[in-house]
């Protein structure tokens, strides 16, 4: 073998390795394993006739998906983040995960300003590394008049 075919090799594993070939990330080995088509689970079952608009969780492999979770009572921004925190953790366990093994949370915030009380109660629910996260408020609100909603990854 010559040395640039070596280097080439060396370089093309290198890439691999880093989670990147040709431009495109490589699916994770769990990913690469899952199943074809996923696996829809929590959503009660609709009537006869009906179709449902969406899950509130599916699972693809070792991955469940969360749909998000708002709370829709009159409170304070902590009394809904605890209420929503509370709701995903028993759908998670309902899965067969944990807050531990959340990977990525998207926090929709009916007020940005309400973005330091609501950390207050996030913040330690997550084990010792808490996942990645996106916060944002948009624009006209949460749907439900929920003060806050979160909706999360996780594995099982």
């Amino acid at each position: 073998m010559s040395t640039k075919t070596s280097r080439r090799n060396l370089l093309k594993n290198a890439a691999a390795a880093a989670g990147v070939i040709g431009g495109a990330a490589v699916l994770t080995e769990a990913a690469q394993a899952a199943p074809a088509a996923p696996q829809k689970k929590g959503y009660p079952v609709p009537k006869d006739g009906e179709t449902a608009l969406f899950s509130s969780a599916v699972t693809f492999g070792n991955l469940v998906f969360l749909a998000g979770v708002g709370a829709h009572f009159e409170g304070t921004i902590e009394e809904h983040t605890k209420h929503v925190l509370e709701e995903l953790e028993k759908n998670l366990k309902t899965a067969g995960s944990s807050m531990e093994k959340v990977l990525k949370v998207n926090v929709y915030l009916n007020d940005i300003k309400d973005w330091e009380r609501m950390n207050s109660v996030y913040k330690g629910r997550w084990g010792k590394v808490p996942p990645v996260r996106t916060t944002v408020a948009p624009a006209g609100g949460i749907p439900g008049n929920s003060l806050v909603e979160i909706d999360l990854i996780a594995y099982i």
